[in-house]
């Protein structure tokens, strides 16, 4: 009797305050006071999906181990179906708040009713209790998620300031800025500007010539004569494998305790090679997925599928052969999934997605593409150059080299194997394995692809080549918009879809969700052209922008979300290192060829090692070797360079499409301390001086080269006075033992106290914020 009066008593209280809010819907747009105003039609996509995702599907979502009262919210077919519990009530009855379950629950005041649960720490915001209202209110219309929609090419939006948008990606911008008061800033300066596309194409500073030419130039096409001029320099290409090397986990070492070396760089010089060549996006990766399975298979394409085989390999004795076997194949399966669908697909390994429409079985279907590699999981323990690649392997020869492989980079004439993809002569049976125990086998799958994305075509081969013919087809909704998005980034700092990996139903929403389908259509109907997709972000007048920022800009649009002004961000740890070495002349840019070992604190190798293989102990190299760019940088995946770890390189352990962006004290100090840094200021002081000029000249020749602009006055005149600081206090012995650092030769016939004040000097440079920001 007394739980009945309860239950009558909460069905009361809802009752009143759905009247209330209903009665606040008939009133005004704003359904509520809130503080924000709700929309006037409210989408299921963008205002619905992101509310029960977070706060109810973990209970009522895709898994159905953990669903609870049979109940079902992802799906409209089961979100208005009768309940399991009560045949005479619905979650949801379209058009009616008041005779849903489900805004009965979310508005009842009894604690014990209440959706969510109070244990489970989630509470619904008023806002969202009034949108899921408004939404049944409205008829509580389904759609199918954004992401899993095929894109289509929308029409440009119009706009009220038609004079500024310089190409089609300015319209969808400028459309956004308008809705929300907002107005673009005026275009950055040519010597920022030109610094910001140098470092966005090339990852370099922009030479003296460069700058001088640029701003000679009045012509009108001035800019997008730059723009062709470094998309066809061949330091474009090492730029643009930074954040495919990261997509795709390369390293120099096999991973694991012994983490034993590896000649993996081969496949580093074709990606390199590709991107310079401009190899179209979906031959791009259809080589580097199924490269030995296209017909007539060249050696270049076989290079190619190194791609796969970047994960980690164990060396160790006494592991179990099949559980490692078995890890290999889930790291390819997870890389595609978030590499190249932007999906959190391994989220699915152990039991159905919690959030995103996966399940257990699908996972392995698509994990049966890539469980055929001849492979073991253990081949040998750590050992000689026979041990730097594993089965399937592919041998270059000196031959290779000069003809078909021309661009690897091989400096000697030894045995050079690279670990590439191989398929076994008969197929290899594939089980989902319960929990994802490699020892746990359940029902036997066929290689297949998430029906919610696209269903697999059933013309195409059930093998790693069809794998990309269904990547690649034109009404997969992902692979066009997932890339298009890491370029954005590359160029923006943050993609149209923030969570470059997570295009599912935790992932952020699109801020430009017409753009990107735009781009992404624009992408496939020109041949997946990757330079044409780079020129076109960089000559957008979006990207143009002057990166100062007003205070009300900031208040209404921190993270430059609108981009109502230029990115700002800190470059790439690799290209901080670019940076250095090229503005001080030490820049070696030879391109490709073995990764080498710069200067490195000691004892870090030999702190983590089991004390075997060629990797136990830091051997520093010396000469041209230690003023390679960075992205030539040895990685040994126990120990990652630390200067780069620093500033949030990835360690490259496992499929990385985003790379955080911290500001720690310890970059500070690295800029400070780094032999790079010092023996580079050191290096560059000594030029300067062996040049005629006044120290003026010098100071703004050093600043120029460093930060890419003139100084101003008042910049010139406090340097200018430091140096003349450093000159009094400076001794003789501090400056000779200042001069003593990095091993390339000492500058001859020049006065060591100038030499040390003006490397003071040009270190200062180097620790400017400005110096190592993209502005």
């Amino acid at each position: 009797m007394l739980k009945e009066m309860r239950q009558i008593l909460s069905l009361l209280v809802s009752i009143l305050f759905i009247a209330a809010v209903l009665l606040g819907c008939g009133k005004d747009a704003s359904y509520s006071e809130t503080s924000e105003k709700l929309p006037d039609v409210v989408s299921y996509n963008f205002d619905i999906r992101p509310i029960l995702s977070d706060k109810c599907l973990a209970c009522h979502g895709p898994d159905a181990n953990k669903r609870k009262a049979g109940l079902r919210l992802d799906i409209a077919e089961n979100a208005f179906r009768a309940l399991e519990e009560n045949p005479g009530a619905h979650a949801l009855v379209a058009g009616k708040p008041e005779l849903s379950q489900v805004f009965l629950r979310i508005t009842t005041q009894d604690t014990a009713e209440r959706m969510p649960p109070m244990d489970s720490n989630l509470k619904l915001s008023q806002r969202e209790i009034n949108l899921i209202g408004k939404w049944i209110k409205q008829g509580a219309k389904y759609e199918k998620h954004w992401a899993f929609v095929a894109p289509k090419k929308p029409k440009l939006p119009q706009v009220d300031r038609e004079d500024w948008p310089l190409n089609e990606i300015d319209f969808f911008i400028l459309q956004k800025q308008e809705e929300k008061g907002l107005k673009p800033n005026e275009e950055a300066d040519k010597e920022r500007l030109l610094k910001r596309l140098s470092l966005d194409v090339l990852g370099l500073p922009p030479t003296l010539k460069m700058m001088d030419d640029f701003q000679a130039d009045t012509r009108p096409d001035a800019y997008e004569r730059v723009v062709d001029q470094l998309l066809k320099n061949p330091a474009y290409g090492e730029k643009m494998a930074i954040h495919w090397l990261d997509l795709a986990r390369y390293a120099d070492s096999h991973g694991y305790q012994d983490d034993g070396y590896r000649t993996q760089w081969p496949w580093r010089d074709w990606v390199i090679h590709a991107f310079n060549e401009n190899l179209p996006y979906n031959k791009f990766v259809t080589w580097q997925l199924a490269g030995d399975l296209l017909p007539n298979s060249t050696k270049e394409q076989l290079l190619a599928t190194g791609f796969n085989r970047n994960h980690k390999i164990t060396e160790e004795g006494g592991v179990i052969p099949e559980e490692y076997r078995i890890m290999y194949v889930t790291d390819r399966n997870d890389l595609f999934g978030k590499g190249l669908l932007g999906v959190t697909l391994e989220c699915a390994h152990c039991h159905d997605h919690k959030y995103d429409p996966f399940s257990q079985k699908e996972y392995y279907q698509m994990f049966a593409f890539f469980n055929n590699v001849d492979e073991k999981g253990i081949e040998s323990v750590i050992g000689g150059p026979e041990t730097y690649a594993k089965n399937p392997l592919m041998e270059i020869s000196n031959e290779d080299a000069k003809s078909i492989l021309s661009f690897v980079n091989k400096p000697d004439t030894n045995r050079l194997i690279v670990s590439v993809m191989g398929d076994l002569d008969t197929l290899r049976r594939t089980y989902i394995l319960k929990r994802g125990a490699y020892d746990m086998p359940g029902d036997e799958v066929q290689p297949g692809t998430p029906n919610a994305i696209l269903p697999f075509n059933k013309n195409y081969p059930k093998n790693r080549l069809g794998l990309s013919k269904w990547l690649f087809d034109k009404k997969n909704p992902l692979t066009a918009r997932v890339y298009v998005n890491i370029l954005w980034q590359e160029f923006f700092g943050r993609g149209i879809v923030k969570t470059s990996g997570d295009f599912g139903m935790q992932g952020d929403l699109p801020s430009h969700p017409a753009l990107l389908d735009w781009l992404a259509v624009d992408f496939m109907e020109h041949g997946w052209d990757v330079k044409r997709l780079v020129k076109q972000m960089v000559t957008s007048a979006t990207y143009r922008q002057a990166a100062t920022v007003s205070k009300e800009k900031l208040a209404v649009d921190p993270e430059n979300i609108l981009l109502a002004r230029g990115p700002r961000y800190r470059i790439h740890a690799e290209f901080i290192k670019d940076l250095v070495l090229s503005s001080s002349g030490l820049l070696n840019k030879t391109i490709g060829g073995p990764s080498v070992k710069p200067y490195q604190p000691d004892g870090l190798w030999e702190g983590a090692t089991s004390g075997r293989g060629l990797l136990s102990v830091y051997k520093q190299d010396h000469g041209a070797s230690l003023y390679r760019r960075g992205m030539y940088t040895l990685i040994k995946r126990t120990v990652p360079p630390p200067t780069m770890g620093i500033f949030d390189a990835s360690n490259r352990d496992l499929c990385e499409v985003r790379r955080l962006k911290t500001n720690t004290p310890l970059q500070a100090l690295v800029m400070m301390n780094d032999p790079a840094v010092l023996e580079a200021s050191r290096v560059l002081a000594g030029k300067l001086l062996q040049e005629k000029g006044t120290l003026e000249a010098k100071i703004t020749k050093a600043f120029q080269l460093i930060v890419c602009r003139q100084p101003t006055e008042k910049e010139l005149d406090i340097l200018m006075r430091y140096y003349e600081k450093e000159i009094k206090t400076i001794t003789p012995e501090t400056a000779t033992r200042m001069l003593t650092v990095g091993e390339y030769p000492l500058t001859k016939n020049v006065d060591k106290i100038r030499q040390a004040a003006l490397m003071q000097l040009i270190s200062t440079i180097y620790n400017l914020e400005e110096t190592i920001t993209k502005t």
